[in-house]
């Protein structure tokens, strides 16, 4: 299936979209003032220590102090001060902490209260954020230093090695770690394997390997001479990202629409690969996105219900913290199959759109998933087998619960960025984002009551109320209580109609 990146760069945004075989993959924004710190290392200043929460407030130079868990210094303390893990204990730690799992913070109080013992407000720290700051919540930050480089994770501080997971290959696994068995020990460093390096050669490695122990070598000479809080190392920018984390063997093309980020993006290539040859484009139409069929598949990110191939639907609904998932048989027919094959059917094409979608529009959180009831135990096993493979195309850290015999599927996936529809839409100054707006007939009830609650505190001879004319047509149709307001409180009534104006505005003059 042939991918393609697209790249679409104006002065106020990048966009960026991933495509497999013309169907919107992927799909990143980046602003100026919304440039993700996620990457970024910081030497910090340890501002509180909190023991009730097992955290401490980390002051990295920016407006939201960092959040760091105890349990992190500790980890680092614990790597610091023991001998150096061997790869097998090693490795499931190190992918867990690269993939956003959770850190364990139920340790013993023993080790706990030595480690309170040693953390100091004030004390510098050297940090890294994993996670986005949301809503009132500043960002997360963690002690395992990891600089990405395109095949390997440097991590400097800690003497191991690891491999991604989503390399199964054994085999492969073991050529990986002897290729850098040597510079490990030659530079008491530590690596993390990508997928990326799955087949390419020891020279390729070893110059990945070279690059970013230079590199970590330079910070660490800004880490000796700069006074805490400061910015140690910031992560590429989203088209340097992508490139690196996305440009694999299986990218046909990558076709950018901006004269200046083409030259930029074929210096970068030219560092990380040997020969990126013909796959960089320029595009010279007039408009990238639309003249691909991208525009219309990314304005759709942003509605609610998703139409599948058998006209059934789903409904994503998401919230701050809590992210809901409908499934809805729609228009579906086929006279073959009853009613139970009719939901197994349509929760199995379901279930790939669903991870399909939570990848495009990058949900996570708690996700629930309400599949349509099925009574056979083997339907809900199967589809929730569907729901695991197509999960594992996702890069994101999930976790699941399994299926209830209502269809019900409990799960989390790791959420390290502002969505797309986050940095896209605002909360409704009408609605508030509560979705709905009242109804001109309860505006109007909701008027009669202001008036006579205003006529007590104001009175006057005459009183001016503005509304939306939706809210007009409803008042005058209970003219009768409209004179008895004006009868009790002696004062003449003008409904001023305002098409402006808010349907739930309510304005007394």
């Amino acid at each position: 299936m042939p991918k393609e990146i697209l790249i679409n760069a104006e002065p106020q945004e990048r966009r960026v979209a991933l495509v497999s075989d013309g169907k919107l993959d992927e799909f990143y924004i980046e602003r100026p003032q919304d440039k993700t710190i996620v990457g970024n290392i910081y030497k910090g200043r340890i501002d509180a220590v909190l023991p009730s929460i097992g955290g401490a407030f980390v002051d990295i130079g920016l407006a939201k102090k960092g959040f760091l868990y105890l349990s992190e210094i500790e980890y680092s303390f614990d790597v610091l001060e023991s001998d150096t893990p061997s790869v097998s204990e090693a490795e499931p730690q190190q992918q867990n902490k690269r993939r956003g799992g959770r850190h364990n913070k139920h340790r013993s109080s023993k080790n706990v209260s030595t480690l309170l013992g040693s953390i100091k407000k004030g004390q510098e720290i050297l940090v890294q954020v994993v996670k986005e700051s949301f809503g009132n919540k500043g960002p997360r930050l963690s002690c395992h230093i990891g600089v990405a480089g395109r095949f390997l994770v440097l991590m400097p501080q800690e003497a191991l090695i690891g491999v991604s997971r989503r390399l199964a290959d054994i085999p492969e696994r073991k050529r990986l770690r002897q290729v850098l068995s040597e510079i490990k020990e030659k530079e008491k460093v530590g690596f993390i394997v990508r997928t990326a390096a799955s087949g390419k050669s020891q020279q390729e490695l070893l110059k990945d390997a070279n690059f970013l122990i230079r590199h970590w070598r330079k910070m660490e000479q800004t880490i000796a001479s700069t006074p805490a809080p400061a910015l140690i190392h910031e992560e590429y920018d989203l088209i340097f990202r992508t490139i690196r984390d996305s440009f694999t063997e299986e990218v046909s093309k990558v076709i950018v629409d901006s004269k200046n980020e083409f030259f930029r993006l074929q210096r970068f290539m030219r560092t990380f690969m040997a020969s990126p040859g013909r796959k960089i484009e320029f595009y010279r139409g007039d408009d990238l996105f639309a003249d691909k069929d991208i525009e219309r598949q990314v304005n759709k990110m942003f509605e609610p219900t998703v139409y599948l191939n058998s006209k059934a639907y789903i409904i994503i609904e998401p919230t701050e913290g809590l992210v809901v998932i409908d499934v809805n048989s729609g228009g579906f027919k086929n006279k073959n199959l009853n009613q139970e094959d009719t939901a197994f059917k349509v929760n199995c094409e379901a279930a790939v759109e669903v991870a399909h979608q939570l990848k495009l529009r990058d949900l996570g959180g708690i996700i629930v998933i309400d599949f349509i009831d099925m009574m056979k135990e083997h339907h809900r096993r199967e589809v929730l087998k569907t729901l695991e493979t197509a999960l594992s195309k996702d890069g994101a850290k999930y976790d699941m619960l399994g299926i209830s015999k209502f269809g019900l599927v409990e799960m989390t996936r790791e959420r390290v960025h502002n969505t797309v529809q986050t940095l896209s839409y605002q909360v409704c100054p009408y609605c508030q984002g509560r979705g709905r707006v009242k109804s001109a007939v309860t505006v109007a009830i909701k008027a009669f009551k202001e008036t006579k609650k205003h006529l007590k505190e104001c009175h006057s001879a005459e009183t001016n109320i503005t509304v939306n004319p939706a809210v007009i047509d409803e008042m005058m149709k209970a003219k009768n209580t409209l004179a008895f307001i004006e009868r009790k409180f002696r004062t003449h009534i003008n409904l001023i109609s305002n098409p402006a104006a808010h349907v739930e505005d309510i304005k007394f003059s």
